[in-house]
């Protein structure tokens, strides 16, 4: 894209565009092609990864029961169960579909009104639009 960019996360529109999180364009009329586009592969991924998760939870449970611990040793645990879930996947120990059947998608609490618009940041735009550029100049997907 030209320019060095750094990692981001993917939130949803309830949440403040800042130059490491990026979220959808506001669904109204005037969106352009472009940004539609932009909105529809935000939240393809956004789906990938809460499928992951999804997944991730069914075969390490522990995962469920978060609550119980400190979060100074959440991400560790987390990342303990992605090693642990990729050396099962490399010894041919897949992944059971049947895992699935008692875990559903968490409802965990998470904003239900957008951020003020005094929360943004002005950059992010940029970087927003960056991404926008991309996925363009990737074509249909």
């Amino acid at each position: 894209m030209g320019k060095a960019q750094k990692y981001v996360l993917l939130g949803d529109a309830t949440y403040p565009l800042q130059d490491w999180i990026l979220k959808p364009y506001q669904e109204d009329e005037n969106l352009t092609q472009r940004q539609l586009q932009f909105n529809y592969r935000l939240k393809r991924a956004h789906s990938v990864i809460e499928n992951a998760f999804l997944r991730l939870k069914a075969r390490w449970q522990i995962l469920l029961k978060c609550d119980d611990c400190s979060l100074e040793l959440l991400p560790t645990l987390v990342l303990a169960c992605c090693i642990l879930h990729n050396v099962c996947e490399a010894h041919d120990n897949p992944f059971n579909e049947e895992w699935l059947e008692g875990t559903e998608p968490s409802e965990l609490p998470k904003p239900c009104q957008p951020a003020p618009a005094a929360m943004e940041d002005n950059r992010a735009e940029q970087v927003r639009e960056l991404m926008c550029q991309y996925f363009e100049s990737c074509g249909e997907g």
